[in-house]
């Protein structure tokens, strides 16, 4: 019989924990930055959901107040009730953070090196890349028309050229999909 906190299968569980630990050791930034292979892995690979489901779950977990990690319990849950949720956000925040513990004073070390800050400088624009493509990955996939194209431009273009808070964004998206907009 299988237990009620766990509502996907074992092979589940550890697929998820296996998956959620590789790619917390590569996301310099936040997950943001894996998005597009997290996706790859849940929608292709596992076939664990569909992408539009996968883009629902990231949207929740963004507009839940949070850390930006929170799809990944968001995921977990889907995928395998509780255990998965647990699994997919230990398996996510604790690599990184032993990592960062065991490498921390190190880099603290180093602070005045040379080789430190251009190590550092090199991982920015990396990290800003991987943050963009998670960008565009998203709005391939949310973009089901012209409008929701429009509603996807008009959103960028007004968080790029004033200071409207994201919430009002938000808000105003919801509205327009409430009212069959888009």
């Amino acid at each position: 019989m299988t237990p009620p906190w766990l509502a996907g299968s074992w092979a589940d569980i550890g697929a998820l924990g296996g998956l959620f630990a590789q790619l917390s050791l590569i996301s310099v930034g936040g997950v943001n930055t894996v998005l597009p292979e997290l996706q790859r892995q849940v929608v292709q690979v596992h076939r664990w959901m569909s992408g539009a489901e996968f883009v629902a779950l990231y949207a929740l977990a963004q507009a839940a107040p949070g850390p930006n990690m929170l799809v990944s319990t968001l995921i977990g849950w889907r995928v395998a009730g509780l255990a998965g949720a647990l699994t997919a956000t230990a398996a996510l925040v604790g690599p990184p953070a032993l990592l960062s513990y065991a490498t921390g004073h190190a880099w603290q070390y180093f602070r005045d090196r040379p080789w430190r800050r251009r190590v550092q400088a090199g991982l920015t624009p990396v990290t800003a890349g991987l943050v963009m493509a998670a960008a565009v990955l998203l709005s391939m996939t949310t973009a089901t028309g012209p409008a929701s194209a429009a509603l996807t431009l008009a959103i960028t273009a007004l968080l790029l050229t004033t200071r409207i808070h994201p919430l009002w964004l938000l808000a105003a998206g919801g509205l327009l999909g409430m009212a069959g907009l888009v």
